[in-house]
């Protein structure tokens, strides 16, 4: 039997992407969608970018105008955040002591910052997650400080790149070799490297961060494992995110790095998760977690149809960007460290290029350096898994 009252926990790109898709494939019955933020549902990906740099203003970040959020015959729930869920009773309960009944669940609850374990209670130390963590990262930044970015991922990068726009004094801190080695490899991490260092930032890599120092409760500086100490009036921590399922912890639900779910994200009966959160079992790379915006998309369109019982197997090619100065670089498939690479357009020592990234004789992945012609062309030999060439065997990045 098809749900009839239907709760999405999670006012985000996934939940709403799910809402959206009930509707439109039939659902009629009664639809309620909570979210732990005041604000509707608005697009993330621009926080580090458009929003930190002071080019977007909130009200731009909006995923739908009032008036098409109005047609979904929602019930919404904002500034409420789910706190419990529980299964035999299928109810979610809220913050403010409201449970909310379903007989359909979609989990779209995404991340949390991960956070160091001390510092954050100083002055001048930040995460990066939503719309408050921008705009309060955002005022900072206005005066030029010196900043200190800890974490070297995508979030790190990026914000990064906006604060040298900024002409803020720089340093980025991690302790792999390289930034975004374990998104790109070797080789391409090394060009990101080398791009943020030609705009002048003090890039410490395969250096970690032991703690900080203060005056008055506010940061002054960032010490490192190697002695040396980075003056610092503003820090990000970006070392990653973690699945937002502590509201979860006593439910019965099988939990991991996220919500485990079968391959149609189901994690159980009525019960599917999309988005960041969601762990599912993906038909070409076994158990993954995702946390890039088109999955969010794509996994609230699957989650929600196998909840009205039309169930395929979520298998998507996954597809990342990042925009760091002039420069995008976009990706599909999973490039991994240990992945031959081959360059297939362009030159990486002078300009764009384009490259694929191959194991065990087929093409994974393929990436490309302001080449977005070429991205979308070599994506159809990562969803065929083409053959590796034979004379680039032996090429590594």
């Amino acid at each position: 039997m098809t749900p009839s009252r239907i709760v999405v926990v999670g006012a985000s790109a996934a939940g709403l992407t799910a809402a959206e898709t009930l509707r439109r494939e039939g659902h009629t019955g009664h639809l309620t969608i909570v979210g732990e933020e005041r604000h509707p549902p608005y697009d993330r990906p621009p926080l580090s970018k458009q929003v930190l740099k002071g080019e977007w203003e909130p009200g731009r970040l909006a995923l739908r105008p009032a008036e098409t959020r109005d047609g979904l015959d929602a019930e919404w729930l904002l500034g409420r955040a789910a706190v419990g869920l529980d299964l035999a009773g299928r109810t979610v309960a809220l913050a403010d002591g409201a449970r909310v009944p379903y007989d359909g669940l979609v989990i779209a609850t995404g991340v949390r910052p991960r956070r160091l374990p001390y510092g954050h209670d100083l002055d001048g130390v930040h995460v990066l997650r939503d719309l408050e963590d921008a705009l309060a990262l955002r005022h900072a930044l206005r005066a030029a400080p010196s900043v200190v970015v800890v974490g070297a991922g995508f979030l790190g990068a990026e914000a990064a790149a906006v604060a040298r726009e900024l002409d803020c004094t720089v340093s980025l801190v991690d302790p792999l070799p390289a930034p975004m080695v374990r998104q790109l490899g070797p080789a391409v991490a090394a060009r990101v490297a080398g791009l943020h260092r030609a705009r002048g930032v003090d890039l410490r890599c395969a250096t970690g961060v032991v703690g900080f120092t203060e005056k008055d409760g506010r940061v002054t500086g960032v010490r490192l494992d190697d002695g040396a100490t980075l003056p610092a009036q503003v820090v990000l921590v970006a070392i990653g995110s973690a699945p937002a399922v502590d509201w979860l912890r006593d439910s019965g639900l099988p939990l991991g790095d996220g919500v485990l779910c079968d391959a149609f994200c189901e994690a159980a009966p009525g019960v599917v998760a999309a988005g960041d959160v969601a762990s599912w079992l993906h038909p070409d790379h076994g158990r993954i977690r995702v946390e890039h915006r088109m999955n969010a998309t794509e996994q609230g369109m699957a989650a929600a149809r196998t909840l009205l019982g039309r169930r395929e197997p979520f298998a998507p090619v996954p597809y990342f960007w990042t925009d760091q100065y002039d420069v995008r670089i976009q990706a599909y498939g999973r490039p991994s460290e240990d992945a031959d690479v081959l360059v297939v357009a362009g030159d990486p020592d002078e300009g764009p290029f384009a490259a694929l990234y191959g194991r065990d004789g087929r093409t994974t992945a393929a990436v490309t350096w302001n080449m977005p012609r070429e991205a979308r062309t070599l994506r159809a030999r990562v969803v065929e898994r083409a053959p590796w060439p034979h004379e680039a065997a032996s090429a590594h990045g």
